[in-house]
């Protein structure tokens, strides 16, 4: 197993702290059932010889005090048990976000959302079982099987030796078999989940374009297909669970007519009596009962192996050279004094900026690191001052969107890039990112209400400022029909217009009160009638008060702009 799967099930661990106490209450729940079953049956074999009440007192109250104790401890270590290994998936996830930070969002774009989000949620899902089934069970199993064993042999040492040789050869043989029917499907059921979950994502948001095209039925037969592989392996390993526990049923009816049978011989020569002749028939079955958590420990360490594997390759161990390195200043902020002010307008020059995309899946790796792709912009220079606007052109491919992700930080670039003459990569990205604001050419929108798809901008905004910003970008009178700032924008938009969007997305980095703007191919949704009125607009709520930079292949309207740059195709020859 790699490394990082091995330190994310460490990770999955409580600390001694917390795993301790679980360990104590699984035993003491154990011992509890083995004791109970052990003064039931002497109790129930004692009273058969009609002995004065008084002497069956010790076992009424032993009866009732492991009865309850044993669903007290087992209560208690399963709220305790849940409560630990939650704590640890809360860890894990934070750590998995904290990974997909310095990557984010260029970095991710190869990975499928679909089994991206399969492995946040139900791979770590999955690792609760690291404490769950397997470790806390197994010590606690450990404990109890030893004491009782003990036990046996203190009150009769054959019945022990034959009690322990057949949970030996029980629990082994159970533990083969599942690994012979169900290792395949145990190591497959996680990556098949994210397979078909992300094939489901995928399909849905898609699925206009799917059905325009006739190409529904295709997707929707991969999906069954998925469903039916992840049906089938999700049978073999139920079926090899169910075969272990009657493989267990079975050990502990052996292991009960071993013990009898090793027992017999004493009870006919009078060295034990009928009680506990008793105890030694009845408790192998609770000792068999206890050692079943083994074999479960064994399965689950098969899935929960393949789910810590998934969790650590959900972000790539390497961070693409193409991705601005993050700031590894205390406490994450940028603490250079160079940085702009917070709203000031900046000067920006960049000469001979470059850059190229990060690898996707399928790409060469050499010498471990992570390989790009062609460059996808040509070395540029552009200066932009302060309340200017800039016009961005070029034909498709040209890298006018790579340019915009240079300029807010997502990728590194090559040549230079300086804000008020500061190099842009002695900042930290998220310093620019507060200077340089994107609105893109399909702007996330949450399936929430207007309000919700503001505030994030800017938390403390009131609902009159979110009113006003709404006003200025052409959308008071819309919203006002709409239901005002409850009024629902759909998934991803689905309920507004792609003019309404960029519009929404503009009124969000105007609450941000970004110095300069990027606006990335804003018309790209739009009907042509009516994209210039809607860069009119745009370009006017903007200000006069920030920069603006406006990407476009289909250019601007007359008086629009300033100015205008057109970037360039990369030569075929410029490769890395």
């Amino acid at each position: 197993m790699p490394d990082r799967a091995r330190s994310v099930l460490r990770q999955a661990l409580p600390p001694v702290r917390r795993l301790l106490p679980l360990v104590l209450l699984g035993v003491l729940a154990g011992l509890s059932s083995v004791a109970l079953l052990a003064s039931s049956a002497w109790l129930i074999a004692r009273a058969a010889e009609q002995p004065p009440i008084l002497f069956l007192s010790l076992g009424v109250v032993g009866v009732r005090a492991f009865a309850i104790g044993r669903a007290v401890f087992r209560y208690l270590e399963r709220l305790a048990g849940h409560d630990a290994a939650f704590r640890q998936l809360a860890e894990i996830r934070v750590g998995v976000f904290e990974r997909m930070l310095p990557l984010a969002p260029d970095g991710l774009a190869s990975s499928r959302r679909g089994d991206l989000l399969s492995r946040f949620v139900g791979d770590v899902d999955e690792l609760q079982n690291v404490s769950l089934r397997i470790v806390q069970p197994v010590a606690s199993a450990t404990v109890v099987l030893a004491a009782a064993l003990v036990g046996l042999a203190w009150l009769a040492p054959g019945a022990a030796v034959a009690v322990g040789a057949v949970l030996v050869l029980g629990v082994g043989g159970a533990v083969i078999a599942q690994a012979v029917l169900a290792a395949r499907a145990d190591e497959r059921l996680a990556p098949l989940r994210g397979e078909l979950q992300a094939a489901i994502v995928e399909h849905v948001q898609a699925l206009d374009v799917l059905v325009a095209f006739d190409a529904a039925d295709a997707g929707r037969e991969r999906i069954r297909s998925l469903g039916r592989r992840l049906e089938r392996a999700t049978r073999a390993r139920a079926s090899a669970v169910g075969l272990a526990a009657a493989a267990m049923s079975a050990v502990g009816a052996f292991a009960a007519a071993a013990s009898l049978g090793a027992a017999q011989p004493l009870l006919e020569g009078g060295r034990i009596d009928g009680p506990t002749f008793a105890v030694l028939c009845l408790v192998p079955l609770a000792i068999a009962e206890v050692a079943a958590a083994v074999p479960v420990a064994v399965g689950s360490l098969r899935v929960v192996r393949a789910s810590a594997r998934r969790v650590a390759d959900a972000v790539p161990e390497a961070v693409p050279a193409e991705i601005p390195a993050r700031s590894t200043v205390a406490g994450g902020e940028a603490s250079d004094d160079r940085t702009p002010a917070a709203r000031a307008v900046p000067v920006i020059r960049l000469r001979g900026a470059s850059a190229r995309w990060p690898a996707i899946a399928g790409d060469d790796v050499t010498d471990g690191a992570v390989a790009s792709a062609r460059p996808s912009l040509a070395p540029l220079d552009l200066d932009l001052e302060p309340g200017e606007r800039l016009l961005v052109t070029g034909p498709s491919g040209a890298g006018k969107t790579t340019l915009a992700h240079v300029l807010v930080r997502f990728l590194e670039y090559g040549g230079s890039y300086r804000l008020d003459g500061v190099e842009a990569r002695d900042l930290d990205p998220r310093a620019v990112r507060r200077t340089v604001g994107l609105v893109e050419q399909r702007p996330w929108l949450f399936d929430e209400d207007l309000r919700q798809n503001l505030v994030f901008a800017r938390d403390t905004a009131t609902d009159a400022e979110l009113l006003d910003v709404l006003d200025r970008v052409g959308l008071g009178e819309w919203a006002a029909e709409r239901g005002g700032l409850d009024a629902r924008v759909g998934e991803r938009g689905a309920l507004v217009s792609g003019g309404q969007a960029q519009r929404i997305a503009l009124a969000r980095a105007m609450l941000a009160d970004f110095p300069v703007l990027v606006l990335d191919e804003p018309t790209a949704s739009v009907d042509p009638a009516q994209a210039d009125a809607l860069l009119r607009d745009l370009l006017g709520a903007a200000g006069r008060n920030r920069s603006v930079v406006l990407i476009s292949h289909t250019g601007a309207p007359a008086g629009a702009v300033d100015r205008a740059v057109r970037v360039s195709e990369v030569p075929d020859d410029d490769v890395r």
